[in-house]
């Protein structure tokens, strides 16, 4: 059995990762790039990037490809093109970049430290409506949260 650090280890070693400040560079040199938040809806909405498209982990695959309900046509045709995944701490976007290379992504990468990072290196969010979100709200909605019951019995 693994632990889902030890998958997310496994999975690294096969995909690329960036910083903040690089895709901070990223996004100076490659306004065109695509940002692809892989969050769940109510994550996209709290906060995200500017001008990243919300496509949830669980519809990934689907949305890479035509024909389904929940194609994404900018993404399907991304393939060539520079891709940054992001998640809320890098994890899931690990997991995104991984699949993504398999169905033919040749530019895809993950955002080390996810939005999150982001976050701490002073970058900013928007809420659903577009509004800047409060740097003093954006530490709190990262801060972890694990109730009780969540822990690992001792």
């Amino acid at each position: 059995m693994k632990t889902f650090n030890e998958l997310v280890a496994e999975s690294v070693r096969n995909i690329r990762e960036i910083f903040p400040w690089d895709l901070e560079e990223r996004l100076a040199e490659n306004p065109s790039l695509i940002l692809l938040d892989i969050r769940e809806p109510y994550e996209y909405e709290a906060m995200h990037i500017q001008n990243s498209i919300n496509v949830p982990r669980g519809i990934l695959e689907a949305a890479c490809e035509w024909d389904f309900e929940d194609t994404v046509p900018e993404l399907v045709l991304a393939r060539d093109k520079e891709v940054v995944v992001a998640c809320r701490s890098g994890n899931r976007s690990v997991f995104a970049c991984e699949v993504m290379q398999k169905m033919g992504y040749n530019n895809v990468v993950s955002l080390k430290t996810g939005l999150r990072g982001w976050s701490d290196y002073d970058q900013p969010l928007y809420d659903k409506d577009g509004n800047e979100v409060d740097e003093d709200t954006a530490i709190d909605y990262f801060t972890s949260h694990i109730r009780p019951e969540q822990r690992a019995p001792e």
